[in-house]
């Protein structure tokens, strides 16, 4: 699932994955939880929120430390919230992990954050290739959370690692794109799985707000909206055996009420 964004997105995965999961027999659930709490950042409180609804692996991005609080709670739970892998190696937490099933199926997963519009981090494309190494040793089955800016970089990782992992996902723009595919080595691809949280808004803050500082560029500090609240995502269908990406589904479902 696309970025979970402050207390609508949260309300979305509540209330509309437990359907989504038995209506497409799925297995293991990734959410990126970076803005889960008011928008900006995660707390100890938004992360549990979505685990206990039934997401088994958190992803994260440049918003990671906006909540100080969750700095101990990675720590204490490295298996349960993941933090960009290209960050430098003393910073909390991991940035690749492995869900495994009670029947041993299990699925790699390895955050990464561009750097085009962005912080300069450790070049993604450099650091993923010794992760996947790492992850096949255990499983066939990977999926990138690739999260940045450009269109071009996402593309470009779907390109790096196709044949190598199973996955590849775009996060942090907020708006779902309509190119899902199967790449030609056989990687599930989207550019951005969108968010969980509300299409009225801009990039899910209040439209006013943002208008403010477009229009003036004065200081409007951001808040989360809440009509028209949607849960975004895709659904993909891994070959156990070899790691390939048999279909990619998006997922766009309404919060009623909203």
């Amino acid at each position: 699932m696309g970025d979970v964004v402050g207390r609508p997105g949260l309300q979305a995965v509540r209330a509309l994955l437990p359907r989504l999961k038995a209506t497409h027999g799925v297995d293991i659930t990734i959410a990126n939880a970076e803005n889960s709490d008011q928008g900006a950042g995660i707390s100890p409180e938004t992360a549990d929120t979505l685990l206990s609804a039934g997401v088994n692996l958190l992803t994260s991005g440049n918003h990671f430390w906006s909540k100080k609080a969750i700095i101990p709670w990675v720590t204490a739970h490295p298996d349960k919230l993941l933090r960009p892998a290209n960050y430098p190696k003393d910073t909390p937490g991991r940035g690749h992990g492995v869900v495994t099933l009670p029947d041993g199926r299990a699925l790699g997963v390895i955050n990464l954050e561009g750097r085009v519009f962005m912080r300069a981090h450790d070049n993604p494309f450099e650091v993923v290739q010794g992760l996947v190494e790492e992850l096949r040793a255990r499983t066939p089955c990977i999926l990138v959370d690739m999260h940045c800016e450009a269109s071009s970089e996402k593309n470009a990782m779907g390109a790096h690692l196709d044949g190598r992992v199973s996955v590849v996902v775009g996060t942090h723009t907020h708006v779902q794109t309509a190119d899902e595919r199967i790449l030609p080595g056989g990687t599930a691809f989207i550019t951005d799985v969108g968010m969980c949280g509300p299409l009225d808004s801009v990039i899910g803050m209040k439209k006013e707000q943002s208008l403010a500082r477009f229009l003036g560029q004065k200081h409007a500090p951001y808040e989360v909206a809440e009509r028209l609240v949607y849960l975004q995502g895709v659904v993909v269908d891994i070959d156990d055996a070899s790691g390939r990406g048999k279909s990619i589904e998006r997922v766009r479902v309404h919060l009623p009420g909203t």
